[in-house]
């Protein structure tokens, strides 16, 4: 199905999918008086919860990415995430905002699987794009969101050997900066640094985590639990989750920054928690995604990390990590099901 924004009339449009009636009643929810929207979160950090949003706020996010990336009034974007969550429904908003053409396709872990089209722009999740390798040429403009982007991944992509001229990003955001503040390159260039958004504000708090003041498109400033690194007022580097961290024997150990080392060496999905331990405080465990490989235990065994404390005490196999619905790993659901087992 494809929606022309800048020739838009809702009553010609035929809504047949479940998908394409949930995004009818989004766009009869925009194009009504009301001056918000109901939003989920994804609950990856806590209980999802529903709150409104000024509509005023999802123009001005739409409008920053809209410029940051360049597009235009006739571009084909391409929606292929929840319209529960943020980030399907600024993928409408922006095509609103521009007037592009919105083709809409379901959710699925291939959304490009029939695309035979180039198209201006794409959000999707890690894994989506890991499904889609083979179509990433067809794509001017992919933005990578809802989870942190692997380094596996990122030298998938980089294999594809894809021009100049498709350029792959990596989000920073959250519900609450209705969808991402800024990005990171990816391809043509692999960047370190999330670049924010003109209008966007970051600072540090006496933790050394990230603090948002972005008044385009919240009033209040913006407390994270994200450790950074602010190479400037524009740019920063994601270091990890401050309640993610484990202490180990009084060491503290970042398990974001383990984990990329090991997605260099393995393709599978690798988490780092710390069990309860009666010397150490904590102790960290590797949970790796898939059937015990002893040719995997010993890839990581040759891992040069940094400390040694950084090498697991304990790798753990297991059939499936849990996600939330939106494809985040759920770390919390993780250590309960571990915990449990053990």
């Amino acid at each position: 199905m494809l929606i022309d924004f800048n020739n838009l009339n809702i009553n010609k449009l035929s809504f047949q999918t479940e998908f394409e009636k949930k995004v009818k009643i989004f766009l009869e929810e925009w194009f009504s008086e009301k001056t918000g929207v109901n939003v989920q979160t994804s609950g990856s950090t806590g209980v999802p919860k529903i709150f409104e949003i000024e509509k005023k706020k999802m123009i001005n996010s739409a409008v920053m990415t809209c410029n940051f990336l360049g597009l235009k009034k006739g571009n084909i974007a391409l929606l292929c995430l929840p319209v529960e969550y943020i980030s399907g429904k600024m993928m409408i908003v922006r095509s609103i905002e521009r007037g592009m053409k919105l083709r809409i396709t379901e959710p699925s872990l291939k959304p490009v699987e029939n695309l035979e089209e180039e198209i201006d722009f794409c959000a999707m999740t890690p894994l989506q794009v890991e499904n889609s390798l083979e179509k990433l040429h067809l794509i001017k403009n992919l933005i990578i969101g809802g989870a942190a982007v692997s380094e596996s991944l990122k030298n998938k992509i980089l294999e594809m050997n894809l021009s100049v001229s498709n350029r792959i990003f990596e989000t920073y955001g959250m519900s609450e900066t209705l969808s991402h503040i800024g990005l990171k390159q990816l391809m043509p260039e692999q960047q370190d640094y999330f670049t924010v958004f003109e209008n966007v504000f970051i600072s540090l708090d006496n933790r050394g985590c990230l603090k948002i003041f972005a008044p385009n498109v919240n009033d209040e400033e913006l407390q994270t639990n994200d450790l950074v690194d602010i190479r400037n007022e524009k740019q920063f580097k994601f270091l990890g989750r401050i309640d993610n961290i484990i202490n180990s024997g009084g060491a503290k150990i970042f398990p974001e920054a383990l984990e990329a080392l090991v997605k260099k060496e393995i393709p599978n999905e690798a988490v780092f928690i710390g069990l309860p331990d009666e010397s150490l405080g904590q102790k960290l465990i590797l949970i790796i995604e898939g059937n015990k490989s002893d040719e995997i235990i010993k890839k990581i065994s040759e891992i040069p990390f940094e400390k040694s404390f950084h090498k697991p005490k304990e790798i753990i196999f297991i059939n499936e990590i849990p996600r939330t619905p939106n494809g985040k790993v759920s770390r919390l659901e993780l250590y309960k099901s571990i915990n449990v087992n053990l």
